[in-house]
Formats: structure tokens, C-alpha cells, sequence
């Protein structure tokens, strides 16, 4: 299990494929379920230009641990990978790559899910839009 939280851009495909060949699973997988989130231009009615994402240090890793844990625990998986960028960001900017392997597609599915809802509804992210007008704080994730 690995993660990762990165200041600056990154490519989720190609540093899917390096974990991927670092690894050292191959032959041992059937399934790879792969998410990647990007920074949309819109959020709740209004244009968004720059988003701005806010963590704690070692809390926020801690948190991402824990989980991946809970969900090598919950299902047969091989192995996940968590990278969250933060900072500033653009529309089309990656924000998440979050990646399960598993012997079985039900497994690296569910554990994906669930890492990607428990990282969105409670990770310790904070989150500032910048709009047309104004500048606002994201008061409660989806």
C-alpha cells in the first residue's frame, strides 16, 4: 500500500504503470480498478477558475494508511495505491489516483469504492474555490 501526496502536478496513467512495474505482483493480479479524479470548472452553480486543497501533514497520510488498511482487511486485494495532490489546481488538473489490485474484478472494485468515498466524505482535505467574484471555502465534501 502506497501513498502519496504530491505539491505538484502529476500523470495518473504513468504513475500507475511505474507502481505497477515496481511492485512486483505481476502474474498474481486479474483485476485492476482504477480512479482518477479531476478538477471540474464548475461546482455547485458557479464558474471555478483555481481550486486551492488544504491538508495536515501527517494526519492526512495517517488517515489514507488507515484506510487502505480497513480495506485490505474488508476484501482479498494485493495491494492499492492512494496519490492526492494539493495546492493549487486548474480544471482538467489530476486531483486523486486511487488503484486496487486483486486476483478477482468484485474485490478490486468494492475496496476501490470504498477508498475513494471514506477519502472524499472524510480525509482531511480542505478545499477553496476561486470564483468569477469571490473566493469561498468548501464546507462539506460529497
Amino acid at each position: 500500500m502506497l501513498i502519496e501526496i504530491k505539491d505538484a502536478p502529476f500523470e495518473p496513467y504513468q504513475r500507475l504503470l511505474e507502481y505497477q512495474a515496481e511492485a512486483g505482483f505481476s502474474g498474481k493480479y486479474g483485476a485492476t480498478a482504477v480512479f482518477v479524479g479531476s478538477m471540474r470548472e464548475f461546482n455547485q452553480g458557479d464558474d471555478v477558475s483555481v481550486m486551492t486543497l488544504e491538508h495536515y501533514p501527517g494526519m492526512t497520510e495517517k488517515y489514507l494508511q488507515k484506510i487502505s488498511e480497513e480495506a485490505a482487511d474488508k476484501w482479498d486485494i494485493l495491494d492499492s495505491l492512494i496519490i492526492h495532490r494539493v495546492g493549487e489546481m486548474l480544471p482538467n488538473d489530476p486531483i486523486v489516483l486511487v488503484a486496487v489490485w486483486s486476483a478477482h474484478r468484485a474485490e478490486a472494485f468494492d475496496a476501490s469504492r470504498y477508498l475513494m468515498e471514506e477519502l472524499k466524505s472524510r480525509a482531511p482535505f480542505w478545499k477553496k474555490e476561486s470564483l468569477k467574484d469571490d473566493v469561498r471555502w468548501v464546507e462539506k465534501n460529497t
